[in-house]
């Protein structure tokens, strides 16, 4: 398959743009929509013109291009909602994230002073997910001691970080990072 001079190609588009406008005007119902349609289909049609077989009917080629265009964004609008005010764009809120990063710099400094064997029993459990029974096994003490040492570093972190329930600060599920930051 041959491109075409880009000089021929380019007079047979320029000459069959009014037909594309009266198309993408009889789709889009505005003349702004219909003019961004058919300068969308004239990019999408000189990027593959390679596709083009000369001798076959331009004309016929572009407005199919067209044409599914315009279906391929109608497609598209249908998960969109229309907010030319900006009505609801102000209504959407989001929480910022200063809190719950001066929140996690709270907790890197009150977990900082808790004594070592607390400190690591609180990321076996809470951070590495381990077992009660597997994080007791690896530091060579039974299940009750590291079941209390956890007890012990939820309570003294909730009292340092002024917590009022070592229940607040979660479950087993403490903040993975605490293990990433080594602190």
């Amino acid at each position: 398959m041959t491109t075409p001079p880009p000089s021929d190609m380019q007079k047979e588009l320029a000459v069959l743009v009014p037909n594309l406008r009266a198309f993408a005007r009889s789709l889009c119902g505005t003349a702004d929509q219909a003019d961004d349609l058919v300068q969308e289909t004239l990019v999408k049609a000189w990027n593959s013109r390679a596709q083009f077989a000369p001798g076959s009917n331009l004309k016929a080629w572009l407005f199919t291009i067209l044409r599914n265009t315009f279906l391929s964004e109608r497609r598209k609008r249908k998960y969109e909602v229309q907010d030319v005010d900006g009505e609801f764009a102000q209504q959407l809120s989001v929480r910022g994230e200063q809190l719950g990063h001066m929140d996690f710099l709270d907790f890197q400094r009150s977990f900082a002073l808790l004594p070592e064997e607390q400190k690591e029993a609180l990321v076996l459990i809470g951070a590495e997910g381990f077992a009660y029974e597997e994080a007791a096994l690896m530091c060579g003490c039974a299940v009750g001691t590291m079941k209390s040492r956890v007890n012990r570093a939820r309570t003294k972190l909730a009292a340092l970080m002024g917590v009022d329930d070592a229940a607040d600060l979660g479950g087993d599920d403490l903040p993975v990072r605490v293990a990433r930051t080594g602190t």
